[in-house]
């Protein structure tokens, strides 16, 4: 059985991450990443407490290079090599869940946890019970149209030329990160809270940029170009997708995964951004506790 509380795993590369379970030995196993990349689990902490009601095991971890765990020099070109990529990310889901002896479990994932969500239910599905994308679409280019249709309603031709100048030049001041920031506030995180303030200044930048780029309304890293589209169909596992009803990856993405894949659920939160399960706790919690219950019933997820 998993132990309570903080668990430092040694990975078989040697790297260490940190990783935190509560409610241990619960019925229901969920298994929760975050996203970023490079980001941290701090959103999830409060996942037991809602999901008390049904006994579920929540399981976190901060993954390599993100905040509570080891973060390599990623100057490196060999650390790049062997980890700055997808499919090392999708391998650490795999060791993780063999370190902590978890079978037959819920996969969670937020943003960039739910590529790795997709990417692991396809290689992995004899693990799982069900999966939960948390505001992620399976392909890049819709995410990149989406924000650059946001970015065009938002600001005046003026400040549109101005980002795209600072863009060009790579050149992120001041003025640049207020105009951002107003995107954040309104599509990212509209409830704002520390622990999302937080999130911030916590990010592992170097995974992060590699990954996406300067900030969430630019893709202009290794992400660009990665599309699941054509396989998702093959996800035969119980899932839900739920999205912000205000925010970055575009709503359509989300109702035409639903139903591509066999046995997916869509839903939306109100006044939610991007971190909806904080904007909107209330509703995002309904909906993931409804669909935990149906998938526990068998009933059939549509």
């Amino acid at each position: 059985m998993v132990r309570e509380g903080n668990t430092i795993l040694t990975l078989d590369n040697g790297y260490h991450l940190w990783t935190r379970t509560d409610n241990a030995g619960g019925d229901i196993k969920l298994l929760c990443l975050h996203g970023g990349p490079g980001g941290n689990h701090e959103y999830y902490e409060n996942f037991a407490e809602k999901l008390s009601n049904l006994n579920v095991q929540v399981t976190m971890y901060d993954q390599l290079g993100s905040w509570y765990s080891d973060q390599p020099d990623f100057t490196q070109q060999d650390n790049i090599d062997k980890f700055l990529h997808m499919d090392y990310f999708v391998d650490e889901i795999e060791e993780v869940r063999q370190k902590l002896n978890l079978t037959d479990f819920y996969l969670i994932g937020q943003s960039w946890g739910g590529a790795l969500v997709q990417e692991y239910a396809l290689k992995y599905p004899q693990h799982l019970k069900g999966i939960i994308i948390s505001s992620m679409t399976d392909n890049i280019q819709e995410y990149m149209d989406n924000i650059n249709a946001i970015r065009a309603k938002e600001f005046t031709d003026e400040e549109l030329a101005f980002l795209q100048d600072c863009e060009a030049r790579n050149d992120f001041n001041e003025q640049y990160e207020e105009l951002i920031d107003r995107l954040n506030r309104d599509y990212i995180d509209r409830k704002q809270p520390e622990a999302i303030r937080h999130l911030t200044s916590t990010i592992g930048e170097q995974v992060y940029n590699y990954f996406q780029g300067d900030n969430e309304f630019v893709v202009t890293g290794k992400l660009a170009g990665w599309d699941r589209s054509q396989d998702i169909h093959k996800i035969q596992l119980p899932t839900l997708i739920t999205y912000g009803e205000h925010e970055s990856m575009p709503l359509a993405a989300g109702k035409r995964m639903a139903e591509t894949i066999p046995h997916a659920r869509f839903v939306t939160t109100p006044n939610g951004g991007h971190h909806h399960m904080v904007d909107n706790a209330p509703v995002y919690f309904e909906h993931l506790i409804q669909f935990l219950q149906d998938v526990e019933k068998n009933k059939v997820i549509s």
